[in-house]
């Protein structure tokens, strides 16, 4: 039961950016038990362990853009440093650089969780293609079942990036 409420825990934690799954210090730090100028010297310390694929510093619009769409990281707003993101090889090597028990442990958890959304985004894009074959088979012979790949085709797309922002824009 424990196992589950912390690794979906850990799903939310884990965000989209610049097209890289990854999960940002402060959440590292907060689920390995330490600080994060904890996290970050023990990192800076073995920066050669931590490559451009494995972490990167968010700019200042991506720092907004996360402290906008997460909840739980409304202190970054006024944060002078600007957090890293660890990518799923970053957060691997990182158990070889905290070395505690507890580590140990969340990084097992954390790399399941990674396995286990790559399972689901496979099985996803397996659906997609699956349908898209059978539009292709069936699609022309009737508009109604045409309608309906549309509509099955809109649902796996998910929500749709918006391209204006919400509010008063002087």
């Amino acid at each position: 039961m424990s196992d589950l409420i912390i690794s979906k825990g850990i799903e939310d934690r884990i965000l989209l950016i610049r097209g890289q799954k990854g999960m940002l210090d402060r959440d590292l730090a907060q689920l390995y038990g330490v600080s994060t100028k904890v996290l970050n010297q023990a990192v800076k310390r073995n920066l050669n362990r931590f490559p451009a694929d494995f972490m990167f510093q968010l700019t200042e619009e991506e720092q907004e853009e996360v402290v906008t769409i997460c909840d739980h990281l409304k202190a970054l707003k006024f944060s002078y440093q600007l957090p890293h993101v660890f990518t799923e090889q970053g957060v691997a090597m990182l158990s070889s650089v905290l070395n505690s028990e507890k580590a140990i442990e969340v990084n097992i958890v954390i790399m399941r969780v990674f396995v286990r959304i790559r399972q689901i985004f496979i099985a996803h894009k397996e659906l997609a293609e699956k349908i898209m074959e059978l539009d292709e088979k069936y699609g022309k012979h009737d508009g109604q079942i045409h309608a309906i790949f549309g509509v099955i085709r809109k649902l796996i797309a998910g929500p749709r990036k918006r391209t204006r922002k919400i509010g008063f824009i002087p």
